[in-house]
C-alpha cells in the first residue's frame, strides 16, 4: 500500500525518487519496483553495504564515516545528497542501521538512521526498533523509509 501511495503522489507531482541503503540491502526499491508503473518515478537506487561502496557511489566522507561510523544522521545526511545528486532525483531517502544481532552500548540493536533529500532541504532521523529481530528491523526500516517519501510528497516538500 505504501508503495502504491508513493507512485500515485510521485506521479501526481512529476516528482522522480531514489534510495540509498544499507542495513535494508535494496528492500525499499524492491518494494517501490514491486508495483506496475514504478519505472515512471523509479529509475536507480543504491545498495551501499560497505563504507568503500558509500564513499565510492554516493561521495560520502571518509572522515564522516570514521568520526560518526556508518550508523548516524550525519552518514545519513550525506548518503541521501548524493543519491539525490548521482540519480538526478526529486528525493532521496536513505537508510543505513544495525539490524543485528548485535550491536552496541552506544549503538543498540534495532538503530537506524534516516536521510530524507530534496533540493532545498535535508532531514535525517533515528529510529529506535529494538532487539525485534533482523527481518523485522529490516522490515520496519523499509516501512519507515517509504513512509518518509510518501510524507514528502504529500507535504509538497519536493
Amino acid at each position: 500500500m505504501r508503495a502504491e501511495t508513493l507512485l500515485e503522489l510521485a506521479r501526481a507531482s512529476g516528482a522522480t525518487v531514489t534510495t540509498a541503503e544499507s542495513c535494508t540491502g535494496g528492500m525499499v526499491a524492491a518494494a517501490i519496483t514491486d508495483v506496475a508503473g514504478s519505472s515512471e518515478i523509479f529509475e536507480r537506487g543504491f545498495v551501499t553495504y560497505s563504507n568503500a561502496a558509500k564513499t565510492d557511489l554516493l561521495g560520502v566522507s571518509p572522515v564522516t564515516l570514521e568520526v560518526h561510523g556508518a550508523v548516524s544522521e550525519e552518514v545519513t545526511r550525506e548518503m541521501a545528497v548524493g543519491a539525490l545528486q548521482a540519480a538526478h532525483a526529486t528525493v532521496a531517502v536513505s537508510i543505513s542501521g544495525i539490524a543485528g544481532p548485535g550491536g552496541s552500548e552506544f549503538k543498540p540493536e534495532g538503530r537506524v538512521c534516516f536521510g530524507l533529500a530534496t533540493r532545498d532541504s535535508v532531514q535525517t532521523k533515528t529510529v529506535e526498533f529494538g532487539a525485534i529481530g533482523r527481518a523485522e528491523v529490516r522490515a520496519a526500516a523499509r516501512d519507515e523509509a517509504l513512509d518518509l517519501l510518501v510524507s514528502a510528497l504529500r507535504d509538497r516538500q519536493v
